[in-house]
């Protein structure tokens, strides 16, 4: 059948399977071996944004998603690799818990959140996800399941956290909880009219837990980079309440046109101005400010029946004022606005081989797909690689081989290991392929 990614870009023929037991995945990958390798990839909740988690054979794991045991004295809890973390949420947000790190959305397998090595708005504070996993099992090319952690089989463990899946496919991982004592977080908002201001702020609050900018990408001139940042704590008063689920639905592909530079340049300008009490404590709760878009469900048809690309990049702190300026200025001399403008700032890189965050500042840019945005883009790539920069694995969907390795410095040993465990002759995506993995 036809398959997708959440940027429904691209699409192609694949064959699913979904297994309800180790065993059956044992056995399926006992079968794929003694066939022409065509690609088997391991896929959850289907939120990466390109085509890793798109290859001839999906294993999906939704099905493998049993909780495993629970230690409140530690805040520790074990599960399967296919639990959804809106599910440990769910679970857990009631008794007093919350995940040390979530991405923009919710609905994220535990598998895919190691894979991807998600970061979120408090990387400067806590890193990414992988620093919370204690221990992983994996199942091998040749059927073999093993545990990883950072002092047992570590090079598979570094591997592992932000590999996309291509060392083998996770079973289950015990992961840190962070004990909270309610549901709401206390948000404080500031307006910067350009990038120094934006980056004096972050600079600014970079003890704040949470930290993000929204950025409008049309300004130019003086008010190029104009943001507003939004940082974040975890509110000491107030109700443990579960996350509600989403009810606004958008049912229809909505028509290409409807996104343009002026639409867009329309909202930007109405959201720079609305009304706020700068410095002012918000009490709101964990969904508006973690994962605003979950709030409106299937909201990737908003950009037509074609998709988007969303072009997620970092750059280092000493490079990032003249990069981001010239991708802005570029983008909108193209007229290739994005509707949805992320900005933050990481903290340092940890030990896993093909994790995206390092020292610097990312910024996500959301493209309606249309023949004229590839070139494009390869001028934003020039940018990012002139700068010391790299693109983000989870979001990707058409970067080359030579960017990719230009900005992964460990791709070589990450290659090396695939073929040393036979995982290059059974784990293979679109994205490996194209990767040169």
């Amino acid at each position: 059948m036809q398959v997708h990614s959440w940027g429904r870009f691209p699409k192609t023929d694949s064959k699913i399977v979904r297994p309800q037991s180790l065993a059956q995945v044992q056995e399926l990958l006992a079968a794929h071996q003694q066939l022409e390798p065509s690609g088997l990839i391991a896929r959850g909740c289907g939120r990466s944004y390109g085509d890793s988690a798109l290859a001839s054979t999906l294993v999906c794991t939704g099905l493998l998603d049993h909780f495993i045991s629970f230690d409140e004295d530690k805040a520790e809890v074990k599960c399967a690799a296919g639990v959804s973390l809106s599910s440990l949420l769910e679970h857990f947000v009631p008794r007093g818990f919350f995940l040390p790190v979530v991405p923009g959305t919710r609905f994220v397998s535990l598998g895919g959140a190691i894979a991807s090595d998600v970061h979120g708005k408090n990387h400067h504070i806590d890193g990414s996800f992988g620093a919370h996993v204690k221990e992983l099992s994996l199942l091998l090319a040749n059927g073999e399941l093993i545990s990883c952690s950072p002092t047992h089989n570590a090079d598979l463990f570094h591997a592992t956290c932000g590999g996309m899946g291509l060392t083998g496919i996770i079973v289950d991982a015990t992961i840190s909880l962070k004990p909270i004592s309610s549901s709401c977080i206390e948000q404080r908002s500031f307006k910067a009219q350009n990038l120094s201001e934006i980056f004096a702020l972050f600079d600014e609050y970079k003890d704040a837990s949470y930290s993000v900018a929204w950025l409008d990408c049309l300004a130019k001139n003086e008010h190029l980079g104009r943001s507003i940042l939004y940082i974040g704590e975890h509110a000491e008063r107030g109700a443990l309440d579960a996350i509600k689920r989403s009810k606004l639905p958008i049912p229809i592909d909505a028509p290409s046109f409807m996104l343009n530079r002026y639409t867009m340049g329309a909202f930007n300008k109405l959201y720079f101005h609305k009304p706020i009490k700068e410095g002012s404590k918000q009490i709101i709760g964990l969904q508006p400010f973690f994962f605003p878009l979950d709030s409106i469900e299937s909201w990737n048809r908003l950009y037509g029946k074609n998709g988007f690309v969303q072009y997620q990049f970092l750059v280092p702190t000493d490079a990032a004022k003249d990069a981001i300026e010239k991708v802005l200025n570029t983008t909108r001399n193209a007229g290739k606005g994005s509707f949805l403008s992320v900005l933050k700032k990481f903290g340092p890189a940890n030990k896993n081989w093909l994790s995206f965050p390092k020292p610097g500042y990312t910024i996500a840019l959301d493209f309606k797909w249309e023949p004229s945005l590839e070139a494009v883009l390869r001028e934003l790539d020039a940018i990012i690689i002139d700068h010391g920069g790299r693109l983000y694995l989870t979001k990707d969907a058409r970067m080359s081989e030579q960017m990719f390795k230009a900005g992964y410095e460990n791709w070589n040993k990450f290659v090396q290991l695939r073929q040393e465990t036979g995982a290059d002759k059974v784990f293979n995506s679109l994205q490996s392929r194209r990767l040169g993995l």
